[in-house]
């Protein structure tokens, strides 16, 4: 600061010591021509700064110099000696009022060229680039993406409090959010450069240029150790700006640029680029669409800021060695969808940018009606057992129970009596398995309504049900979900899933124990929690759990089709259904009950239904 105010008094002081020696007694005329000639050395510089950003500050200095010099020795030497009657003692062209002209383009042409030669040959910092770019008229300038020391606009305040104060720094910053139609906070990395140069603009106007440049480099620095690389999102918004202006190969390099960016911005699959240090770079339609992020949003920022759960799910996967990723489970508004996950790195070459290209491909539909397919080829060859069952079994053991009960009317002997209960009984148990396989073979997407459902009140239904039965009377069902928890489905269908769950979970608590029926709603579901007290399942038995046949009860106890039944009714549900052991601590915490031991290894079979939205009660109600 202080060198340019030596330099802005010396120059004060050159023009006053040339108009006390010689410009004084100096005709207008020569004056003119003089000033004129001295002006135009000035012109290979200002054409430079408009129209060749090659140009640096070397090339200026050793051409201005020398045009400066040859003005002094061939123009302002010869017409002052010949004006005035000075006498200098060095040989002196002769310089006159008919070939003035001469000496003024020898020093504009030794100028013009010195300015170009050293131009060319010595190298041009990173800050005479800058400045170059941002006064080129005829190229789009490449702005660097480098990452601000200040996370946030927030931060932002607080650095340019030192210089400005807390009030005028918080009017300053919020103007130029405004400005850039930003919200009031941002963090996004493209952003805040972005408001970084609006307020070194909007401050420019209050202190001037170089005020303004000291105070946002002082206070607002880059990174030190980022690497520094050029701002592709915004060279694309300038060349945008450009468009109508661009003529000729760079019209037809522009044109060429929008096919390829409408291309992949059409793709019907979802584009995700990305820089090297991980910021978004463009994020196409169909990435809009399956995540529901605008792309004005996430585009400058990071992965971690997307919304869940795709900030988690796509960071983690940029971070893994892995190239390719099948059928990438998440759960959207309370559904599962599945994506499969691609990535190509491309690495920087020739001067250009690399970079993480991620493609994201949804594969929800093929999963389901793959699912559909095993789920029907299942139920097909389970229909066609159980249709043979109940032809080749279900007949002759009508026939059995049949003449047990005419031996009970036909004796009065207790030994033959007790022979004819025994085989009633096993009967019976024949006709049970029979009638679940035959359920069990027609339990797939029905064409039910689906109505809104009271599932505290379905849980008390089930246990109702149970608690008829001989079996386990001794132990003790405790609901604890709300009375005004409401889902989407069929009650009798739901009724006969807990019916399944919680007998299921009877048959494993030991005696004088509890099970706990609990949950929890959010925005698009209710998830309830089954918890017994016994001595939960083994971890090899978890995967074949819901496999028809698949029991983990004694030989004789069990057919292994009721939680198969119960996974397709969940299913018909567009439900999800989950079985843990031993039961999580965070689902122990959330129980109502102090009696429930904190080191329960025990089941936990967790339901997730879709919740009853706003709009279809208000449909019932109407």
């Amino acid at each position: 600061l202080w060198t340019r105010r030596f330099l802005i008094a010396a120059i004060l002081l050159a023009a006053y010591a040339f108009y006390r020696l010689i410009g004084a007694d100096l005709e207008i005329t020569l004056l003119g021509i003089l000033a004129f000639v001295a002006a135009v050395q000035f012109l290979p510089g200002v054409l430079g700064v408009l129209y060749w950003p090659t140009a640096n500050r070397w090339g200026l200095i050793s051409g201005l110099s020398v045009g400066i010099i040859v003005w002094l020795y061939t123009l302002l030497l010869p017409l002052s000696q010949l004006t005035l009657g000075l006498d200098f003692s060095i040989p002196l062209p002769d310089t006159n009022m008919k070939n003035w002209h001469v000496a003024a383009m020898g020093s504009f042409g030794i100028n013009l060229i010195l300015f170009i030669i050293v131009s060319l040959t010595t190298k041009q910092k990173t800050s005479e680039r800058t400045a170059a770019e941002a006064c080129s008229v005829d190229t789009i300038s490449r702005p660097s993406r480098k990452p601000l020391i200040a996370g946030n606009s927030n931060d932002i305040i607080v650095s340019l409090s030192k210089p400005l104060g807390r009030y005028v720094a918080e009017r300053e910053v919020h103007q130029a959010l405004a400005d850039l139609s930003l919200p009031s906070y941002e963090d996004r990395p493209y952003a805040l450069r972005r408001l970084r140069s609006r307020l070194e603009a909007n401050l420019s106007g209050l202190m001037g240029p170089t005020v303004a440049h000291e105070i946002i480099n002082r206070n607002l620095p880059f990174q030190e150790n980022a690497e520094l690389s050029e701002d592709i999102y915004q060279i694309e918004q300038r060349i945008e700006g450009f468009h109508d202006r661009l003529s000729g190969l760079a019209g037809e390099l522009d044109n060429l640029r929008r096919y390829h960016r409408q291309t992949l911005e059409r793709l019907p699959i979802g584009v995700c680029s990305l820089s090297d240090d991980g910021e978004v770079l463009m994020w196409n339609t169909a990435m809009e669409e399956l995540t529901g992020i605008n792309p004005g949003d996430v585009t400058g920022s990071r992965l971690t800021s997307a919304i869940e759960p795709w900030g988690s799910m796509l960071n983690e996967f940029l971070v893994d060695n892995a190239i390719h990723q099948h059928k990438k489970r998440i759960e959207q508004q309370g559904r599962p969808h599945w994506y499969n996950l691609h990535k190509s790195i491309i690495k920087a070459s020739g001067g250009q940018p690399g970079g993480i290209v991620i493609l994201v491909e949804d594969q929800t539909e093929t999963q389901m009606l793959e699912e559909e397919l095993m789920h029907s080829e299942r139920l097909a060859s389970i229909g066609r057992l159980a249709a043979g069952v109940a032809h080749e079994i279900g007949n002759p053991i009508t026939g059995i129970d049949c003449l047990a009960q005419s031996m009970r009317y036909e004796t009065d002997n207790e030994e033959v009596l007790e022979m004819a209960s025994q085989i009633q009984e096993q009967t019976k148990r024949v006709t049970r398995i029979v009638q679940s396989l035959m359920n069990f073979s027609h339990s797939g997407h029905q064409t039910t309504e689906h109505l809104p459902v009271n599932i505290s009140v379905c849980i008390d239904e089930a246990i109702q049900l149970l608690l008829l039965s001989d079996q386990g009377r001794d132990i003790e069902y405790t609901n604890q979900c709300n009375p005004e928890w409401q889902v989407v489905g069929d009650s009798q269908r739901l009724v006969q899933v807990f019916i399944n769950l919680l007998g299921n979970a009877r048959d494993a608590s030991p005696n004088d124990s509890s099970i706990y029926i609990t949950g929890r709603i959010d925005q698009y579901q209710a998830v309830i929690h089954v918890i017994d007290q016994g001595s939960g399942i083994a971890e090899d038995k978890l995967d074949h759990i819901f496999d028809p046949f698949f029991t983990t009860k004694e030989v004789g106890k069990g057919t292994g089709l009721g939680l198969a039944l119960v996974y397709s009714i969940i299913e018909e549900h567009y439900g999800q259904i989950s079985i843990e052991s031993p039961v999580p601590e965070y689902i122990l915490e959330s129980l109502q009950s102090p009696s429930q031991p904190r080191d329960c290894a025990g089941t936990c079979v967790t339901l997730r239904l879709p919740k009853v939205q706003d709009k279809l009660l208000e449909d019932q109600t109407a």
